[in-house]
């Protein structure tokens, strides 16, 4: 599995989808946009029913607090034949840290 610091998934290539696995009112709390890059906000649990709404081929930076439920889907859609999948290493709690110290922290 890759994983990425949040300084690494700024520094990516294009705009990678931004999976976030969390729970919706975790993402209600603290979510991360980055202008033209596209995001999708799908439940860990409900990753396998909706597998088709992920490319592939295009990258993906999967998101959850601290990275273990991210890490699990990274490994899920590896499996599925995705080609360029990433973990948030430390997930949205370092991107606060580390890149927008405005993002809330829970």
């Amino acid at each position: 599995m890759r994983e990425l610091t949040p300084r690494q998934v700024l520094a990516l290539p294009g705009a990678p989808l931004l999976l976030d696995v969390r729970e919706p009112w975790e993402v209600a709390l603290a979510a991360i946009r980055i202008d033209g890059w596209p995001t999708l906000d799908v439940p860990m649990q409900q990753i396998p029913a909706r597998l088709a709404e992920i490319d592939p081929a295009q990258p993906v930076v999967c998101i959850c607090h601290h990275g273990v439920r991210s890490s699990q889907v990274v490994a899920f859609l590896e499996r599925h034949g995705c080609e360029a999948v990433y973990n948030l290493a430390g997930g949205i709690d370092a991107w606060s840290a580390e890149v927008d110290p405005n993002l809330p922290r829970y």
